[in-house]
């Protein structure tokens, strides 16, 4: 699918990874040799030693009956009930709380909503959410946009029946809470947060302080819930000041968690700094900075490329969530603000405050090696890492750390707290927010806070086991990952085309399109669990980096590529020939009358089968009938063009459109594959059909109607995607038999735009048996 036009900078590393030689000069100037990629990283862990998605379940199906589809709902925070059967979430886009029913991890059940309407007032803004006996602890913010006067409430409701049973006015706006471990008291950070749109005398917009200040409130749970209270806490402005916080007049505490000891760890998040209560005696052990980070081999410039070689210097860590590592050391999910985030998480000793182990640039290359980099955050705050929680599996204390951006929870074994192991990866839906582990069931819960309708890429509870009990036949993610040269790993995403490489039965190529620039052909091996990228072809025009939108590729038996490149118009539509070197040979454009009626929809795959070359278009010409669109054959050595018809599915499904993604010629027949343009439960049509060879000519013009080719299923692709537990993904864009005649699909992840970024990547088995429908 076409996408806007990208800038172009030149990245610093290009692996050219292809070595034979091209159709015509390269033969006598083949293409250097150079080091392959390898994985710093063994992403193919024991099936009992790694967590498993059970279960994605978009939560507007938990929606009241009443609402439209196209609400926005989400799930931010959540809790579980002390038996580890029902999940309590936040939706405060909707302004209400959710329940749904765990007891089968693999078969969540909605059990409906409350709305802040039936517990206070219809403008009431759930912030938070903690489990405790037969209770919730529903905390709600009532300011209402009215930030000099903050206010607000924590709501006890009865889980059996869910009614309010006791209110307690918390005296300022709250943000989280959290339970000591013994159950005998909760915190709240009581935020008080600024007016972003404010600008406060000799400061700039959204600058502090805006008064008033924030502080914690403690609650103590002994007796009956109508006989609980809060003490509140406040901060010594001075203390705050000799720790070198930022605006120490005004702390805004952001997150909470309490250790064994009943000890209180908070983020000041604007102030960058961290508060160590203790809980029962309410005062303030200590206050220390969360200081500063220099970061480096990181991308700091959204311009459509993914160019490792920034930095951000001295930035303050700012700390969202945080966790206790035991009682000595807290972990610091360090997302940044208005000032600061370093792109990472920090393990901190709570009694010094000093840092005993810091993440530098390690996050954001998970985000890289995994397709998950977001290009349009770079300048910003990258993947920011947001949500953490630390947890035990097995006796390890284990830290989870999300990232909102990227859409991802890592998973890291913390036993050493001065030198974590990554673990994991887990995909997520948009937007992590809430990470709650189970572990009396060995489960861990993610919320997610970010719903696009429109997209059809819903906030979901994502669901996860650890261990056998869970693995059952879940492909593991991630599929495809790209290896490191020299420290760095190769950048990759929106990956919409795959061919066999010709010398080698275990490689692929493929490509990225124009989500990420500039072009280039990308060698994977499937060797290797999961998939390898190990080398990245610079695709050159006179011998400088080209901005193509590569949506097909086919490796020529002779070296070299052609490659199918979508315009945003139609006349932008045309393949090109690339040398094994990477520099274009030759531009071969549409013809004209076909080009005028495209739309943004063009060449989406290219096969080469000895003197032709054949071509899917994506959508239909606008003179032919609805619903048939063109496959072409091209024949470069008298430079002629013939087109047949392809009849594409419905799904009669509202703003849906249907059309081709990919085609490949296979024993002795075209390989086609056909996709609608919806995702998640609504997915319909995702497929490989098998279209037989033409007999005859194809017509020439645009103005002649097409014989229509018959075609049979060959493959339904939706339960191999179905298969991964996920959000099925829309872009279904790319396959190939490769020379070991197993048969690989991918899919486009759309460079995070409109889509969670999960790229599948699958290795289908024998061609043979893969295509037997």
């Amino acid at each position: 699918m076409a996408r806007a036009a990208t800038a172009v900078t030149i990245t610093a590393l290009m692996v050219v990874g292809c070595s034979t030689d091209s159709q015509d000069d390269a033969a006598e100037t083949p293409a250097p040799e150079t080091p392959r990629a390898s994985s710093p990283i063994d992403w193919d862990l024991p099936a009992g030693q790694r967590y498993h998605r059970t279960a994605t379940y978009p939560v507007y199906l938990n929606k009241p009956a009443e609402d439209p589809v196209e609400a926005e709902t989400v799930a931010e925070i959540s809790t579980v009930t002390p038996d580890g059967n029902t999940v309590i979430y936040t939706d405060a886009a909707a302004k209400r709380i959710g329940f749904l029913d765990l007891r089968d991890p693999a078969q969540p059940v909605g059990l409906g909503t409350v709305s802040l309407s039936e517990l206070g007032n219809a403008d009431d803004q759930p912030t938070s959410v903690a489990a405790v006996g037969e209770f919730v602890l529903v905390v709600v913010d009532t300011t209402g946009g009215d930030f000099p006067n903050p206010s607000g409430r924590v709501d006890v409701v009865r889980v059996s029946d869910r009614t309010p049973v006791h209110s307690i006015d918390l005296g300022g706006q709250p943000d989280s809470i959290a339970i000591s471990p013994d159950g005998s008291f909760a915190a709240i950070a009581m935020e008080n947060q600024r007016d972003e749109e404010f600008t406060p005398p000799g400061g700039e917009e959204g600058d502090l302080p805006q008064p008033p200040t924030g502080f914690v409130q403690l609650v103590d749970l002994t007796g009956a819930p109508t006989g609980w209270t809060p003490r509140r806490v406040d901060f010594d402005v001075e203390q705050a000041r000799a720790a070198g916080l930022d605006t120490p007049e005004d702390l805004e505490p952001e997150y909470v968690a309490i250790n064994s000891r009943g000890q209180v760890a908070v983020t000041l998040q604007e102030n960058n700094g961290i508060a160590v209560i203790d809980g029962r005696t309410s005062e303030v052990s200590r206050i220390f900075s969360a200081g500063t980070q220099s970061v480096e081999g990181i991308d700091t410039a959204e311009d459509g490329t993914i160019d490792q070689t920034g930095s951000i210097p001295d930035a303050p860590r700012e700390p969202d969530a945080l966790g206790w590592i035991g009682d000595e050391h807290v972990a610091t999910a360090n997302e940044g603000d208005w000032k600061g985030g370093t792109r990472g998480w920090t393990i901190f000793d709570a009694g010094t405050g000093e840092v005993v182990w810091d993440a530098g640039n390690t996050f954001e290359q998970l985000a890289v090696r995994t397709g998950l980099h977001i290009e349009s955050r770079a300048e910003s705050k990258g993947p920011e890492p947001e949500g953490l929680a630390i947890t035990d599996i097995g006796g390890r204390p284990t830290a989870l750390v999300a990232s909102e951006r990227s859409n991802f929870v890592a998973v890291y074994d913390v036993s050493d707290v001065t030198a974590p192991q990554f673990r994991q990866l887990l995909p997520t839906t948009p937007g992590p927010e809430g990470i709650l582990a189970v572990p009396s069931r060995n489960l861990l819960v993610i919320s997610s806070e970010a719903d696009d309708a429109e997209a059809r890429v819903r906030a979901s509870v994502n669901v996860y086991g650890f261990g056998d009990e869970f693995a059952g036949d879940t492909p593991a993610f991630p599929s495809i990952v790209s290896g490191d040269i020299d420290g760095v790993p190769i950048g990759w995403g929106a990956l919409g085309a795959l061919s066999a490489d010709p010398a080698d039965e275990n490689r692929l190529y493929t490509a990225t399109d124009i989500a990420y620039g500039p072009a280039r052909v990308l060698g994977v091996d499937v060797s290797r669990t999961p998939a390898l990228i190990d080398s990245e072809l610079p695709i050159t025009d006179d011998g400088e980096p080209v901005a193509l939108d590569v949506e097909g590729v086919s490796a020529r038996p002779d070296g070299g590529f052609v490659l199918a490149v979508e315009g945003e118009e139609g006349p932008g539509n045309e393949l090109v020939y690339v040398g094994a070197d990477g520099g274009i040979e030759n531009r071969v454009t549409l013809p004209d009358d076909i080009a005028a009626e495209l739309g943004g929809q063009g060449l989406e795959g290219v096969a080469v089968d000895g003197d032709s070359t054949w071509v899917a278009l994506q959508r239909e010409l606008g003179s032919d009938p609805p619903g048939v669109v063109r496959i072409g054959r091209y024949s470069p050595d008298g430079g002629s063009w013939e087109w047949f018809g392809y009849q594409l599915g419905s799904t009669d499904v509202e703003g849906d459109w249907i059309g081709l993604s990919e085609i490949a010629v296979h024993d002795g027949a075209l390989l086609v594959l056909e996709r609608d343009k919806l995702n998640g439960p609504d997915a319909r049509i995702k497929a490989i059909y098998r279209v037989a060879m033409p007999d005859g000519a194809g017509v020439t013009s645009a103005g002649e109607e097409p014989q229509v080719l018959s075609k049979t299923l060959a493959r339904d692709l939706l339960p191999d995607l179905a298969a991964t537990n996920g959000f099925v993904q829309e872009k279904v864009e790319g396959f190939a038999v490769a020379g070991n005649q197993n048969l690989y699909v991918v899919t486009d992840n759309d460079g995070l735009d409109d889509a969670n970024g999960e790229t599948v990547f699958l290795d289908l088995g024998p061609a043979g048996e893969a295509l037997a429908g």
